[in-house]
């Protein structure tokens, strides 16, 4: 699990984080970042606005970027904030999320050549890899650009430049295709509205991982427009006919009805 070397997360960083248990006033989640430690957010900064059904917008098992409200190293607490996370903000974090995933695989297999533990890792060089360059990614970036000399003396072991510097060059990007349609949904029903934005929760969270993204947009009632980003063009347009059907079929049960329309169709 990617870590950080501060114990404690600052005020107004955005956390990554996994929800583990909802109540009518709020949920708790741990903080993927930060060992595991438990914050809660309050049912008022779930969502702007009156909240019928909380589950509409967190469940057990999700993976939340939320806002840092206050921290309280004393007493353990950690308070958070879905709702004051802004979707470029979101955006952004997930990105660096899984940047920093795939940087931590490569410090693992870096610590694996040296007979060393993912713990030992972080000790020796990964925490001061993230103190000079920001992040774990961005150093690996650096010694995969301008090799061994830009992580050199970081480490007491200077083993560790050599390595990182060899398994670094698998850091470059591997290319990303995304493919756009929209979705026109309506329901009748009195809840129609929580109902839509139900089924496109449903349908984003079932697709979305780690290399393929989907998103939802608003366009203009009944239209809305979905982006699925993926590792290839192939798998991006399957996923959004996924997606699409997903969506449709949640509003169908509810009386409603949906249909897709690829970009340009």
């Amino acid at each position: 699990m990617v870590r950080r070397k501060s114990e404690w997360p600052s005020v107004d960083e955005l956390v990554m984080c996994t929800v583990v248990e909802v109540f009518p006033q709020g949920a708790f989640a741990t903080l993927d970042e930060y060992g595991g430690k438990r914050g809660m957010i309050h049912i008022s900064e779930v969502a702007s606005g009156w909240i019928k059904n909380i589950r509409d917008h967190v469940r057990e098992g999700q993976k939340a970027i939320c806002r840092v409200l206050a921290v309280d190293p004393q007493k353990g607490h950690v308070d958070l904030s879905l709702r004051r996370v802004k979707e470029s903000q979101r955006r952004w974090k997930a990105q660096e999320w899984k940047k920093e995933q795939r940087a931590e695989k490569l410090l693992e297999l870096a610590a694996k050549r040296l007979g060393k533990t993912l713990d030992q890792a972080y000790e020796e060089i990964g925490f001061a890899m993230q103190e000079k360059f920001g992040s774990l990614f961005l150093g690996f970036e650096a010694a995969a650009t301008r090799g061994k000399d830009a992580i050199l003396g970081l480490a007491s072991d200077g083993r560790w430049a050599e390595i990182i510097s060899e398994v670094a060059s698998s850091i470059v990007e591997s290319p990303e295709y995304k493919v756009v349609g929209y979705v026109s949904l309506s329901c009748p029903a009195s809840d129609g509205v929580e109902i839509i934005k139900s089924a496109m929760i449903k349908a984003r969270d079932a697709f979305k991982g780690d290399e393929v993204d989907v998103e939802f947009y608003y366009v203009g009632s009944p239209r809305y427009r979905v982006e699925v980003t993926a590792p290839s063009y192939k798998i991006a347009e399957s996923v959004i006919q996924k997606v699409a059907n997903e969506a449709i079929s949640f509003v169908e049960k509810s009386g409603g009805k949906g249909e897709f329309h690829p970009a340009g169709g």
